[in-house]
């Protein structure tokens, strides 16, 4: 399986988590607003999919509407046009597909783009989001790549799109981050072992837990290591270190081109 490279502008410039996301100042997290403020300052983004009712790619973090609507109900129940007219809190408009973002972006910066778990224990019940994915990026010409923390996932999207740069969001799988992952498939997933069979040209990896002996074995052999989630300067200049990039929030990174 070929391993499409991670083009070097997502080691240029920091990338925004969520895109550069500020709720008091009118931009909530993956909505426009954020996402343009980001291609304003430079930054690359980062930002989140989940699948409609109708099988649209919506960019959209939580499975739930709750946190970021304050409508009650599983995102998935809702058609895309329904989410539209959904407005995020803080924000003057509803939930973006990811096809309005890649028009929105155009190129100009970076776009990191994570396929949320759609078995619920990351396991192979998943297909009609990478399909919806795949779709919304066809024919896009600006720098993007795809990853998720399901590898069955990645692996659906290099036979989609193999010519599209995939890695796998990582971490040392803590139960308590992931009390409802069964222990077996947390001990299995912390070792990352599925890097080859997914064609994965990069990881996005837990910065608490950068020093992890794979995370350096990989970096020292070449791969290129993002991290998530940057709060501060401090911290940033400590992820650096051992990470290529960081995706960030909360705080102006200065570290971009």
């Amino acid at each position: 399986m070929s391993h499409p490279s991670l083009p070097p502008e997502f080691l240029d410039a920091s990338i925004a988590h969520r895109a550069l996301h500020d709720v008091a100042q009118g931009r909530p997290e993956n909505a426009p607003e954020a996402v343009e403020a980001a291609c304003v300052a430079g930054y690359g983004i980062e930002i989140d999919l989940q699948l409609s009712a109708d099988g649209v790619a919506m960019v959209f973090h939580d499975y739930d509407l709750k946190r970021l609507t304050g409508q009650s109900g599983p995102i998935r129940q809702r058609s895309a046009a329904e989410l539209a007219e959904t407005p995020l809190i803080g924000g003057a408009t509803g939930v973006p597909t990811l096809a309005q973002v890649l028009d929105q972006v155009a190129g100009r910066v970076p776009l990191l783009i994570e396929l949320k778990d759609q078995d619920g224990a990351m396991g192979p019940a998943i297909g009609p989001l990478e399909e919806a994915t795949a779709r919304a990026l066809k024919g896009y010409a600006g720098p993007a790549a795809v990853m998720s923390f399901n590898p069955h996932s990645i692996a659906r999207m290099a036979t989609l799109a193999p010519d599209l740069p995939r890695g796998l969001t990582t971490c040392a799988y803590r139960a308590v981050d992931w009390p409802l992952l069964p222990a077996a498939m947390r001990d299995r997933l912390a070792g990352i072992p599925d890097l080859d069979r997914v064609g994965a040209g990069f990881v996005s990896h837990d910065a608490r837990d950068l020093d992890m002996p794979r995370i350096v074995a990989l970096r020292d052999a070449g791969m290129p290591v993002l991290c998530w989630t940057i709060r501060s300067a401090t911290a940033e200049a400590a992820a650096r270190r051992r990470a290529d990039n960081v995706t960030f929030e909360g705080y102006p990174s200065v570290s971009h081109a």
